[in-house]
């Protein structure tokens, strides 16, 4: 049985190993986005003006009334003392071809004080130029880049798809690191004096022993990122009931026309807190973000600022029909049955942020073990390979010699 775990560890291993060493450099990074990219790009986040800011509509009718051909997509509904204004913005349909307008750019940062444009970037392009480079790896970190075709997201299957054989592979790998009863001590010892291959060997298997709970979490909370609709929410409602997917729950007054969705827009706006209060939800409106072929509204409840959420379970979320402003659906954290509790759980622990700063350090530091495990694994393989070929070449004249002798 060991021999046959040995060959399943080493082909599951080399057939993820470059996509986990980009997915853990990447992840080390983004669980500090927020910050790094404001340090790269201060001008992006930092107000020019100080003041009283304009409310977060205003703002985004006047970027609408100045940019006819963009709609804003995701606007923040509070906003913290001396920030920008930072939306996310998508072209609008030009009604001559029915097709969108071009657009160089997806995300905007204005001055709260004044509506003066400060930035705008396309989020998530592949560039190295600092105002790009953190949304670029982010991006990288998901999806890397591949493309769309036949209707199928290659991106979603195939990191997904290494998530499942990362998981099976993290079962095989303890078996593995414990032959035996007696030998335990040695499956979690660095010989840091030896070097080499013994250290290069020990990094790989008690590397990934000290740690093995938490990649563990990360390769299923991975399943969840990019296959939690095809595999994960089907799995889970074998075992306990699970709430609609509130983000997936349309009007029946179907799709809003653009004047609808403006209408329901500064309705929303203006009703958030209300509507939140009545569904026992204390935080203060924190976003709010269109879903226009689905003609509602997601709104998202949280202090300025806290949009990922500071620890626990993340941020609650209505999403509201921009017909009637009846509530389509709802993620509140902790509420629900088991299932949707651990749905809730899912980009908390794969963020880390569920434990809050203790929890991103974590990750961050789990990001670049498995970087680690992914290179010791291929120079591993590397010196093996090239132990057996020598071995192979080495007992060709022996078997030489004796065919020649009888």
């Amino acid at each position: 049985m060991r021999p046959l775990l040995v060959r399943l560890h080493r082909w599951f291993g080399l057939g993820t190993a470059a996509f986990l060493f980009i997915a853990g450099l990447t992840g080390a990074v983004i669980a500090w986005d927020h910050e790094l990219d404001s340090a790269l790009n201060p001008s992006f986040y930092h107000a020019h003006t100080p003041g009283t800011p304009l409310s977060p509509l205003e703002l985004a009718k006047r970027f609408e009334a100045a940019e006819p051909h963009a709609e804003v997509t995701f606007m923040p509904l509070s906003i913290e003392p001396g920030t920008t204004f930072m939306a996310r913005v998508s072209p609008r349909t030009d009604p001559k071809t029915g097709a969108p307008y071009p657009l160089d750019y997806n995300q905007i940062a204005l001055d709260p004080v004044t509506g003066a444009e400060q930035g705008r970037r396309m989020w998530g392009a592949p560039s190295l130029a600092r105002e790009n480079l953190i949304p670029f790896l982010y991006q990288l970190h998901y999806t890397l880049f591949m493309p769309t075709k036949m209707g199928i997201d290659f991106s979603v299957w195939t990191m997904g798809v290494v998530g499942m054989v990362w998981l099976l592979d993290g079962f095989i790998a303890i078996v593995l690191a414990f032959p035996n009863l007696k030998s335990w001590r040695k499956s979690l010892a660095f010989r840091l004096k030896r070097g080499g291959y013994a250290l290069t060997f020990d990094l790989h298997r008690s590397g990934g022993v000290w740690l093995w709970g938490l990649l563990i979490v990360v390769a299923v909370t991975s399943i969840s990122m990019n296959l939690g609709t095809q595999i994960v929410r089907p799995v889970v409602s074998v075992f306990s009931t699970l709430a609609p997917d509130p983000f997936r729950s349309p009007s029946p007054a179907g799709a809003l026309t653009p004047a609808q969705a403006d209408a329901a827009r500064t309705r929303i706006v203006a009703e958030a807190a209300a509507i939140g209060r009545r569904e026992g939800i204390t935080a203060p409106p924190g976003g709010l973000f269109a879903m226009p072929e689905f003609g509602a509204y997601g709104v998202g409840y949280y202090a300025a600022g806290n949009d990922h959420g500071d620890a626990g379970l993340g941020n609650p979320w209505l999403v509201i029909d921009g017909h009637n402003d009846a509530i389509l659906g709802s993620q509140i954290p902790g509420r629900g049955s088991a299932g949707d509790i651990f749905i809730q759980a899912q980009f908390p622990l794969h963020s880390g942020r569920i434990a809050g700063l203790p929890g991103r350090i974590a990750i961050s530091f789990t990001g670049i073990v498995v970087a680690m495990l992914s290179v010791t694994g291929v120079l591993i393989w590397l010196k093996k390979a090239r132990a057996r070929r020598k071995s192979s070449k080495q007992s060709v004249p022996v078997r030489t010699r004796e065919r020649t002798a009888s």
